[in-house]
């Protein structure tokens, strides 16, 4: 029996754009350090953007995640960019071009200010790169053209050898795209190599920890038991450890969302809202437990 396809963890691009964003402009923008005022913290308006855009559904396996980031210039102007950040693993209902020109006449209705869109397209078709939104009636035109980045499209040499932090990034998705069907064992094998690219790379600790929980857990392991094989090995390779393992993964996140060491503070709703993400991700059900204070039975009926 061959493997079945690997279950990508969407959700995750979210975290790590906020944790790798600076590096992520240098990345997509060459220029980036002459336009953008990097010393200046940035300021994710993910509550803002989603009164404008309240969650839609989607339809089964597909998931969009949108980032709305305000980054200052470094021309000295009061003025800021609003970056629209779109990340697209599945080709959906080939709506990605409309859906960003709303999300730009919106935005710019709402605050006035330039506004440079990129869509990151996660898919595997190769057809598909949207890049322009156009419409035309009766000598009445309009056309939007946006940033678009398609990771299928990238050399992966050319990524082993780019210093950004961003290409690790770009690397995992890219050899999730490519492997999607490979067994644990090789799976494993591949997030040892994207570890070893990221040590390559200088960065700051908080950093390097966002990196590994993305090569980690952005794509599955359909035994969980590799997982804990795997970050045992990390912690073997490195000689101390200072990994995270997976229930301090489940507990760190559950503590961003306002949940403490399983203490939940009336926000039981949104407690079962992560152990279920955590259970897509097939993570044990004793550390999801243990993250967000629910019960064994609670989790595994839902």
């Amino acid at each position: 029996m061959s493997p079945r396809r690997r279950r990508v963890d969407d959700p995750l691009w979210k975290s790590i754009l906020e944790q790798t964003f600076s590096h992520f402009l240098r990345f997509i923008f060459p220029d980036a350090d002459a336009i953008f005022d990097l010393s200046r913290p940035f300021d994710y308006l993910d509550k803002e953007f989603e009164t404008l855009f309240p969650p839609e559904n989607t339809g089964r396996g597909v998931r969009y995640v949108d980032k709305l980031v305000k980054v200052f210039l470094k021309d000295g102007r009061e003025q800021f960019v609003l970056c629209h950040v779109e990340i697209q693993s599945n080709k959906g209902r080939g709506d990605l071009a409309e859906r960003m020109f709303r999300y730009f006449y919106r935005i710019w209705d709402r605050y006035k200010v330039p506004i440079t869109a990129i869509a990151i397209l996660a898919d595997e078709s190769k057809g598909y790169r949207p890049v322009v939104y156009s419409q035309e009636f009766m000598g009445t035109s309009l056309r939007y053209d946006f940033n678009s980045y398609k990771i299928l499209d990238q050399e992966e040499s050319e990524l082993r050898s780019n210093r950004n932090p961003f290409s690790v990034i770009v690397l995992t998705a890219l050899l999730a795209i490519i492997n999607k069907k490979v067994t644990d064992e090789g799976l494993k094998e591949i997030k040892h190599d994207l570890y070893e690219e990221m040590m390559k790379r200088e960065m700051d600790k908080g950093t390097r920890q966002g990196l590994y929980d993305f090569l980690t857990y952005y794509v599955s392991f359909d035994n969980e038991e590799v997982l804990s094989i795997f970050e045992e090995e990390i912690k073997t390779k490195i000689g101390r450890s200072d990994t995270m393992g997976t229930q301090e993964y489940l507990l760190d996140k559950a503590e961003k969302k306002g949940i403490q060491k399983g203490k939940i503070e009336g926000k039981r709703e949104e407690a079962i809202a992560i152990a279920l993400e955590f259970k897509k991700m097939g993570l044990p059900i004793a550390d999801i437990a243990k993250g967000t204070g629910l019960s064994i039975e609670e989790i595994e009926k839902r």
